[in-house]
């Protein structure tokens, strides 16, 4: 019965990444309640994907905000954030009422920003260090929690989304902003995110592609209980 029920819930699984080219995978040996990531994972290159003045002529973070249903008075999370370009911009729009708090997980990073942040008298913007597999952010709190051209640099993206879960409102959204390319090309296929998401109990909401970002933007919610580690399987991409 364990090993039909398996085979059902890979089933499941195949169906919610919509039937594209990717398979899930069981767990290997010794990697702790949670499945490592069957597929490359690409290196942290630097804290700044393009140049602040190139992405506001195109509009980036509004058309990204716009899309995301990012509004006065919301608590987002800007996880990677980097020198704060996301970070700047949010604070302006959620405005005095709302918060942002902006995570990274390299200390000289957060601390650039951190300084960034005082200099630029962001009273509603909070800096923090997270760990590579727990932004640490507090239970139901989030509107939206939004990551641009960072998760293919995350080394367990399992156990990254399942502690994450939490954190979001009822009603809370995941945004993702990435590239269509291979995750060790600083990009993720968008059937493998959604099929890693998928994994951990998240719905996709919203796809668009997003050429002023450098790609595309997702967006999930989270549905259901949150599964039990030992119990989510790998995907991966079938060449």
């Amino acid at each position: 019965m364990i090993r039909a029920a398996s085979l059902v819930a890979g089933l499941l699984l195949l169906a919610a990444c919509d039937g594209g080219p990717v398979e899930v995978r069981d767990k290997p040996d010794n990697v702790g309640p949670f499945p490592a990531a069957d597929r490359p994972v690409a290196k942290i290159v630097s804290p700044r994907w393009s140049t602040e003045e190139a992405r506001d002529r195109l509009n980036e973070a509004g058309e990204v905000m716009n899309k995301a249903g990012i509004a006065k008075g919301m608590t987002v999370a800007d996880i990677g954030a980097g020198e704060g370009y996301y970070t700047i911009r949010l604070a302006s729009r959620v405005g005095k009422d709302g918060r942002v708090v902006a995570e990274d997980i390299v200390p000289e990073v957060r601390d650039a920003l951190a300084q960034r942040v005082v200099r630029d008298r962001l009273d509603n913007v909070s800096v923090k260090l997270g760990d590579p597999a727990n932004p640490k952010l507090p239970d139901n709190s989030f509107d939206r929690i939004v990551m641009v051209h960072m998760y293919h640099e995350i080394e367990q993206p399992y156990e990254f989304l399942w502690r994450i879960r939490p954190s979001l409102k009822p009603a809370g959204e995941i945004v993702v902003v990435d590239a269509n390319r291979r995750t060790q090309d600083h990009g993720t296929p968008p059937k493998l995110l959604q099929c890693e998401f998928a994994a951990v109990g998240y719905e996709l909401v919203a796809f668009d592609d997003m050429p002023s970002a450098g790609g595309y933007m997702a967006r999930f919610r989270a549905v259901g209980a949150r599964p039990e580690p030992k119990t989510i399987k790998a995907c991966r991409l079938i060449s």
